[in-house]
């Protein structure tokens, strides 16, 4: 009885996604390389999909009549073993469209030791939205990037690491997010799945990101809660000083109850509270009215 509830529960996770917009492959004829999976994709929790290795994007477009050019991009989290597609995916995206944002819940390929492969497919990402701005209502100096947990290291990757107008989102939002690869301030798990086991020192410092802001990384909202266990709460704070020490316009809320991977669902606690300050966030930086 219990595996039937659960395969039910997937099913209609499955359902729930197939209800958005459209699903975009972001390499139609597959990717060049690849993460080093022989296996299929597996739900390894009703909304928690791992060993991904077919890239794509689900889109969520505000309507004709509430569009208001702007759109984000969102990474889910999951330590980069898989991303968590619903509580840091569609519930975000379905918010957004209620204030006229236009929504893409990305399923990036997990890294497996391959650390440039989530980075490509978020730039990626970022190149289609561009490429149909016009088609879906977007501007395309409004794209931004969200991202929880390991997502949030792979938006705070795309916010530091662009070499083209294009890869640069307008805006990040990062939720409890990994930022740094030190090993005494990362979480360990979301490291080896990225870098491997081993990594150069070079490497290290290249993706961890509070060391990579510049004066034009995007201007930044983070969130996160105190009481977090799993991701130390200085890759939050670390990355909101290195912001204002390059006089990138940032927003940082530490709520005292929220643990790690609250997201988007009510649970009666003091986090609950970050979409209503996000909102007043993207009204005052000129991205939603």
């Amino acid at each position: 009885m219990k595996r039937i509830f659960i395969l039910s529960t997937i099913l209609m996770t499955i359902i729930s996604v197939s209800k958005s917009q459209e699903e975009i492959k972001l390499y139609p004829h597959g990717p060049k390389d690849n993460n080093g999976f022989t296996v299929n994709e597996v739900y390894q929790r009703p909304d928690f999909l791992t060993k991904i290795s077919e890239p794509r994007m689900y889109t969520y477009l505000a309507s004709k009549d509430s569009a208001n050019g702007t759109a984000v991009l969102i990474c889910p989290g999951g330590g980069y073993v898989g991303i968590s597609v619903i509580n840091e995916g569609k519930l975000e995206a379905e918010w957004f469209n209620k204030l006229g944002v236009s929504a893409f819940v990305l399923y990036y390929r997990m890294p497996n030791g391959h650390w440039s492969i989530p980075l490509e497919d978020a730039q990626t990402a970022l190149k289609i939205i561009h490429q149909n701005a016009r088609k879906w209502n977007i501007d395309p100096n409004k794209i931004g990037i969200m991202g929880f947990s390991a997502g949030g290291h792979l938006a705070s990757t795309v916010g530091t690491h662009f070499k083209s107008k294009i890869q640069r989102p307008a805006f990040m939002i990062l939720g409890y997010p990994v930022i740094t690869m030190d090993l005494e301030k990362t979480h360990k798990g979301s490291r080896i799945n990225l870098l491997g086991n081993n990594p150069s020192e070079k490497l290290i410092k290249l993706y961890s990101n509070e060391l990579q802001v510049t004066k034009n990384t995007p201007p930044t909202f983070l969130f996160m809660a105190m009481d977090d266990k799993t991701v130390p709460v200085s890759n939050s704070e670390d990355f909101y000083k290195s912001l204002l020490n390059h006089n990138v316009p940032a927003e940082i809320h530490k709520f005292d109850v929220g643990g790690h991977g609250f997201g988007m669902r009510k649970k009666g606690i003091d986090a609950d509270k970050w979409p209503d300050l996000l909102e007043v966030w993207l009204k005052k930086e000129n991205l939603i009215k």
